[in-house]
């Protein structure tokens, strides 16, 4: 479901709303744009940060309740260290979770001098924070069932100034929203047909051209690694191309790949038992690449964007690819299958190699790619790597802008070493060291004569704990980068 966002100029003392969330900044002073609030409510404010009941720390939050007219309750949440636009991000985030666990419906935000970044940072944490996923399960009684958050009005200082961030804002909380969707779906549901099902929807919607190849048309490009990973599987293979023409005819297109396993089981080199659930979120990087072409279709940057998505399932059968299979991608390199859970980059092998048709200006790739990543970096901070420093150091700013924080690993030479073969040209995994830095270099074996950078997400995408502010699940991550370095590049 959609919230409606909207802004507003005025005292919000006198917002007819359930629900006003006031965000305040570490070791706070009442804001004296506030006094009339605070007056409504008796003081009770004011006292409750002069008494240090609430001292804006990260993801503090203070409920109160007024009779009467005005806001019914209001709810004070910290951001932290003053002037941090994701402490701001953050803090919107926990105001959209609470409204939607008060099931008010409908809320306000409130935060000083909203405006540009900082509103269009709100928009998005207020989504963030409001969404879950409740359609496969049964209803709830009608006495228990609280109504979603479906509208939110933000304060700013000037209603007309504050257009193009709202509108940039909900486009990206929709882009979001429809990566999540795709990422907690279950992969009985969210099949690589259900995904190129989902691109042309996107497609008509924002009048963008799709194509989609399956296997047969796999087979005729002899994308034979691509084809290893799905020769088990009785879905047919996907590779989904959408096109958005916003720039100058024939201008070079910045092109976004995506990893859309639907589910992987490891295929023979079988991944243990517990937590394969969560394989479903394999597709995360595909499930970013269609919410940052939704928001690219609301936003309607002037520059020209092809996405590109390698979808199917990796599963076991007597057909399944086994280790130590050589395979020849469409670009002509034979590999030598070492490990079939190292199925990603196979996958991804052919499709970086198709892109190259589109000439792009940049490549970016996003996958679930290396359980080494976790190891690295943790769950919050996305692996960089890539073969042109220009591109990966605006992939690492547009992470920044977006909230979703990266971090760049090396690609020395040696490291190749790890990706020999015996028997091929290059082998699909390395030993147990470097794991992420190894996949990255087998990527740029097939995204040679492109600018190229690589998004490990596989820490990132999705979370199997609760976050605070966010439920476990799907985290929208890279849509926000994705569509940061777009817009960076619009003319």
């Amino acid at each position: 479901m959609s919230i409606a966002f909207d802004v507003r100029a005025g005292d919000p003392s006198r917002a007819a709303t359930p629900l006003l969330a006031v965000a305040l900044p570490a070791d706070p002073a009442w804001p004296r744009a506030l006094a009339a609030l605070d007056k409504r409510y008796g003081g009770a404010l004011s006292r409750a940060v002069k008494r240090r009941d609430f001292v804006g720390a990260k993801d503090e939050s203070l409920l109160l309740f007024a009779p009467g007219a005005g806001p019914e309750r209001v709810l004070l949440v910290g951001t932290g260290a003053a002037g941090n636009v994701r402490g701001l991000t953050r803090a919107a985030t926990l105001a959209g979770r609470k409204a939607t666990a008060l099931g008010v419906g409908r809320m306000a935000f409130w935060a000083a001098d909203l405006a540009e970044e900082w509103l269009e940072g709100s928009i998005v944490g207020v989504s963030l924070g409001s969404w879950e996923f409740r359609e496969l399960h049964s209803p709830q009684p009608p006495k228990l069932r609280k109504k979603p958050l479906a509208a939110a009005t933000l304060y700013v200082p000037n209603v007309k100034d504050a257009r193009p961030a709202l509108l940039a804002g909900s486009a990206v909380a929709e882009g979001q929203r429809l990566a999540r969707r795709l990422a907690m779906l279950p992969g009985n549901i969210c099949t690589p047909e259900y995904l190129a099902r989902t691109a042309r929807e996107i497609g008509k919607r924002h009048k963008m051209a799709v194509k989609v190849l399956g296997r047969r048309e796999m087979q005729r490009l002899q994308m034979g690694s691509f084809l290893a990973v799905a020769q088990a599987t009785t879905q047919d293979p996907k590779l989904i191309v959408l096109e958005y023409k916003g720039g100058r005819r024939g201008a070079a297109p910045v092109a976004l790949v995506g990893k859309g396993l639907c589910f992987d089981s490891g295929g023979i080199s079988i991944k243990p038992a517990a937590s394969m659930e969560l394989m479903k979120f394999d597709m995360s990087g595909a499930a970013g690449v269609l919410g940052a072409m939704e928001a690219i279709g609301r936003l309607k940057p002037r520059v020209n964007v092809v996405a590109l998505i390698g979808s199917t399932t990796n599963m076991l059968g007597g057909e399944a690819m086994k280790p130590g299979d050589v395979v020849r991608a469409s670009n002509g390199k034979s590999i030598e299958i070492q490990n079939t859970d190292a199925e990603g980059r196979l996958v991804l092998a052919d499709v970086l190699t198709y892109a190259k048709r589109y000439k792009p200006q940049a490549v970016v790739d996003a996958a679930t790619l290396t359980g080494a990543i976790v190891t690295a970096l943790g769950n919050t901070t996305v692996g960089v790597m890539g073969n042109d420093q220009d591109v990966i150091n605006e992939v690492l700013a547009a992470g920044r802008r977006g909230g979703e924080v990266g971090w760049q690993l090396p690609m020395f030479e040696e490291y190749k070493e790890l990706i020999k073969s015996d028997v091929a040209d290059i082998r699909n995994i390395g030993g147990r060291g470097a794991g992420s830095i190894t996949a990255a270099l087998f990527l740029a074996e097939f995204a040679e004569g492109m600018p190229w950078a690589h998004l490990d997400i596989a820490g990132t995408a999705y979370s199997d704990t609760d976050l605070v502010v966010m439920p476990k699940g799907p985290t929208g991550t890279p849509v926000r980068t994705f569509v940061e370095f777009v817009r960076e590049r619009a003319y």
